[in-house]
């Protein structure tokens, strides 16, 4: 009775807190308006885009071999410029000190086999910057500060070094979610060369933190294998591009609506956020001077809920080499690419081909996707490349391989299970989204998804809601190999409902119409894939190393265990989350 009073206590405390944040904005009629107002007031393509701080995982030995590093990252309230002409910007940004930290953080650079160890710090401030809503599953400190845990995105690590939800902490570590246990975490990079990212993953606060700014890249390289495959190299021209949206008030500060869409259930909860300013490296629509050469981008899109349909205003063609976490067997040229917010593309663009002496990188997708509004002018645009005239300063020497790296092929065969796993919105009798579950069941339920260690499985994925939902798994490599519409939905809607068992709703009568073709650039093992609306999406999950065959190093079956979610932040809060456990 006493812990039931106290929640309700600190659920009363928050409402009020919410309350006032919602006062504030009134009393300075913060509308749609003015947000966009704010951001087309901004100038296109004045400010450079940044090149992200680097932290090293590794250190050289007296014998010149590389051996484990470890940094000391902390969090931090700081201003920073988000654009020339826009005022300083409150926000939390990782680094190695306050004067150092950034937003996106440090890239972090690991060498594949070589351990990492990094400390994490916490010195954020007793409140935080952004509203967020207590009603959904949430870390609540008793005395004040933000919680934080950070995540390695696309990470092989043990469940204490995973970054789980449950594992937060406050600043100097003054409370501690209930599976928190060291500020250390060890990154054993046993896995292939490929492109992750760090971010925070605190009980439902991760849309709130990651729109602060706590983002960050990290890489791990293969040095023999990157050097066969002779691909754009060196800090000038491989280049992360970290693409998010923002909205900004006339004092420059970061705007998140504090009202929800129906408060009367959740204050504070929105469905989506969308920003109308178009972020990358830290700054409003910068440009990039490059040489006729080519060059490699690795794309990253840290947005809360927006998806990303990008091509280039030249015509040129982006020749993608990876995708996530792993390469792609071989080269494959496209006009453009999608991606779901937490999805990597990483590209080769050849501006020598280019004809004009400049190209904007241009987003067209909806948002909501896949139906709901036109990319308008200002989030329509992303960045711009201006091209160099004449012949590169030193030769180009990089060139694009016919292949590039073989991983298992993708198959049902051998599966150890076939799980059905379900996407479900709920709504008010107006028709307002209130919550996102998934099998209809919230992180805090018991785990029902429990693959065994070094184990295949087959998951149906299968998406009732109006939305494309990116499903990221913890740990595991996945690969979506067939998505197929579902006949007869609102049938079968009504059946899960009901039932919420797909096998008793007859799924596979249902899972009989269109099959839509997954793209080539897709075709690779992933830590996120789409999960397309009325659809069902076959994957395949490999929970072991998938470049090797062989068996994670370590226990992975220890706690907490992992998690599965929809990487839309706001969907992730409220609470399209689910644990992943594995066993032995």
């Amino acid at each position: 009775m006493k812990m039931q009073t106290h929640k309700f206590l600190l659920i009363l405390m928050m409402l009020i807190i919410t309350m006032i944040f919602s006062q504030a904005n009134a009393r300075t009629h913060v509308t749609e308006s003015i947000l966009h107002q704010v951001a087309a007031s901004l100038e296109m393509f004045v400010d450079e885009l940044p090149r992200m701080p680097t932290v090293y995982g590794f250190s050289y030995d007296h014998h010149g071999s590389p051996t484990p590093a470890h940094p000391t990252i902390g969090m931090f309230q700081k201003k920073w410029k988000f654009h020339r002409d826009l005022p300083a910007t409150r926000v939390f940004a990782y680094g190695t000190s306050r004067e150092a930290a950034t937003v996106p953080g440090p890239t972090i650079e690991a060498i594949q086999g070589v351990p990492t160890y990094v400390t994490w710090e916490n010195h954020l401030p007793k409140k935080h910057i952004l509203p967020w809503d207590p009603t959904v599953p949430t870390a609540i400190p008793k005395t004040g500060g933000v919680p934080t845990v950070v995540h390695l995105h696309g990470g092989v690590q043990d469940p204490p070094n995973d970054g789980y939800a449950f594992a937060w902490f406050t600043a100097n570590f003054k409370e501690t979610g209930p599976f928190w246990t060291k500020p250390t975490y060890f990154y054993p990079n046993v896995q292939h060369a490929g492109n992750l990212w760090y971010h925070d993953h605190a009980l439902g606060m991760t849309r709130a933190n990651l729109l602060a700014g706590l983002i960050a890249a990290y890489v791990i390289r293969d040095p023999k294998l990157e050097a066969t495959l002779n691909l754009p190299a060196g800090p000038e021209f491989d280049r992360h591009l970290f693409i998010f949206d923002r909205s900004f008030c006339k004092d420059g500060s970061l705007y998140m609506n504090s009202t929800g869409n129906y408060p009367s259930i959740h204050p504070q909860w929105q469905p989506e956020y969308f920003g109308d300013a178009m972020i990358v490296n830290g700054k409003a629509w910068p440009y990039l001077k490059v040489q006729r050469r080519k060059y490699r981008f690795r794309i990253i899109n840290a947005s809360n809920a927006r998806y990303l349909r990008l091509h280039l205003s030249n015509g040129l063609t982006f020749v993608n080499v990876g995708a996530d976490k792993s390469y792609l067997p071989s080269p494959v040229p496209t006009k453009n690419i999608l991606l779901s917010p937490s999805e990597i593309a990483d590209v080769i663009v050849d501006f020598s081909t280019s004809k004009a002496d400049e190209a904007v990188l241009i987003n067209d997708a909806r948002y909501p996707y896949p139906d709901g509004s036109l990319a308008d002018p200002l989030n329509r645009k992303v960045m711009k490349f201006i091209i160099a005239s004449g012949k590169p300063k030193q030769p180009d020497r990089s060139s694009i391989p016919a292949s590039l790296v073989k991983y298992p092929i993708a198959t049902t065969v051998g599966a150890a299970k076939t799980r059905y796993i379900t996407m479900y919105e709920y709504l008010s009798p107006s028709g307002e989204p209130t919550q996102l579950l998934i099998n209809g069941k919230t992180p805090e339920d018991p785990a029902t998804e429990t693959p065994k260690s070094g184990s295949t499985e087959v998951w149906e994925v299968i998406n009732l809601t109006n939305d494309s939902h990116p499903l990221h798994l913890h740990l595991a490599s996945i690969q979506a190999i067939k998505v197929q519409k579902l006949v007869k939905l609102d049938e079968f809607k009504d059946c899960m409902r009901a039932k919420n068992d797909a096998l008793k709703c007859n799924v596979k009568a249902h899972a009989t119409g269109k099959v839509f073709k997954i793209p080539d650039y897709e075709k690779t093992w992933k830590f996120t894939v789409k999960i397309e609306p009325g659809c069902q999406t076959t994957i395949i999950a490999k929970f072991y190393l998938v470049h090797t065959g062989e068996p994670y190093p370590f226990d992975a079956t220890t706690e907490p265990g992992y998690l599965y979610h929809c990487h839309i932040l706001d969907h992730e809060d409220n609470v399209m989350v689910r644990p992943l456990k594995l066993i032995k």
